[in-house]
């Protein structure tokens, strides 16, 4: 698909919502990863929490060029998204936090995917953890998900590379809004309890690692959340360990044997 020859409005829309709060520090390199896709038919709808830090006044700069933004108060970032995609009209709909960044071809490879996928309603791509000055910490590989092997092994996708149909809003629901640090992870597990997944092989998204991320500064809430989620449905360890030995099988037979041996040896130190 050669979407740089397509007219826009042919080509499925697509929403990203923006959730911001006091990122004045990367702000700007979150929207222009969002601004500067190569896919053409796209609208950024930024909901920003009151920020007092100047984040507003880097919005302003190119509100031209975002179909919609606030600044006001909200009930976390799990609201602020929530908020967002009520408003979004794409047939295909994200998220992107204000301190992480796209590829600029990261919407055009995951539409790409869904037109091959069509039964597909998330489709995701691979990642990278970046450091503050944008330099590139390590690429993290994914699989095809489903629900049962996020249920076993925990966040194997990211917000940061993945798009879903907006349609599956009506059955699925929106974020849960009384988690604050894993709302995410709630929300990628009720979405594939009711949808199919795709993936490409491709980093589409770099998720940020800094000392002031939510899950750095509250890792015993970020705990605590996860084991609420899972009551009652975690699966043995036997299970747990399957399911990893699984993704790492499908590593050695795409040949991704440095990642495979970085993720044994995360898996050994656990």
């Amino acid at each position: 698909m050669k979407f740089e020859t397509s007219a826009p409005d042919v080509l499925p829309k697509v929403s990203i919502v923006m959730p911001s709060f006091n990122q004045v520090q990367f702000i700007e390199r979150s929207i222009l990863s969002v601004l500067n896709q190569s896919y053409p038919n796209v609208e950024l709808i930024v909901i920003d929490g009151g920020s007092t830090d100047g984040s507003v006044e880097i919005i302003k700069q190119y509100q031209d060029r975002i179909s919609y933004w606030e600044s006001e108060p909200d009930r976390g970032q799990a609201h602020a998204i929530n908020k967002g995609l009520a408003i979004a009209t794409g047939e295909w709909v994200g998220w992107q936090n204000s301190d992480d960044v796209y590829t600029e071809d990261a919407i055009e490879k995951l539409i790409e995917c869904a037109h091959k996928n069509p039964s597909a309603g998330l489709v995701i791509g691979d990642m990278s953890m970046i450091d503050a000055q944008d330099k590139k910490i390590r690429n993290i590989r994914y699989i095809r998900p489903s629900y049962k092997s996020i249920l076993a092994e925990g966040m194997v996708l990211s917000n940061q590379s993945s798009l879903w149909k907006r349609s599956l809003h009506s059955n699925v629901g929106y974020l849960d809004e009384s988690l604050h640090f894993n709302f995410d992870y709630e929300w990628f597990l009720r979405l594939l309890h009711n949808a199919d997944a795709a993936h490409t092989p491709t980093v589409l998204g770099s998720l940020r690692v800094h000392e002031q991320t939510k899950t750095f500064l509250n890792q015993s809430e970020f705990d605590r959340e996860n084991s609420l989620i899972l009551e009652g449905r975690r699966p043995s360890i036997f299970i747990r360990n399957l399911y990893k030995l699984r993704r790492y099988s499908i590593y050695l037979l795409k040949g991704q044997f440095r990642h495979l041996y970085e993720q044994m040896q995360y898996w050994l130190r656990k």
